[in-house]
């Protein structure tokens, strides 16, 4: 049994997806350019080294703590064999 549709509902579903379509599109371009005006690409290789910003910081304060346990006899890090 075949269900008969009517041309007409098959434009309105095709002028519906291209408008769709077009909006979609000008809220991808406004978000763009609200982005770029906002300096969200500023900087954009540093996002790739925000993953090791925290070992950074550790092997920066390091030396600082490592001071005071140096001084006493023995390295503390040495391997004895």
């Amino acid at each position: 049994m075949r269900i008969w549709r009517d041309k007409r509902f098959d434009m309105a579903v095709t002028w519906v997806s291209i408008a769709a379509s077009l909006v979609l599109g000008l809220a991808a371009a406004c978000a763009f350019i609200f982005a770029v005006k906002r300096d969200y690409f500023r900087d954009i290789e540093d996002a790739k080294f925000q993953v090791f910003w925290s070992d950074l910081e550790e092997l920066v304060d390091t030396p600082k703590e490592n001071k005071n346990a140096g001084s006493s006899k023995g390295a503390a890090g040495t391997k004895r064999s």
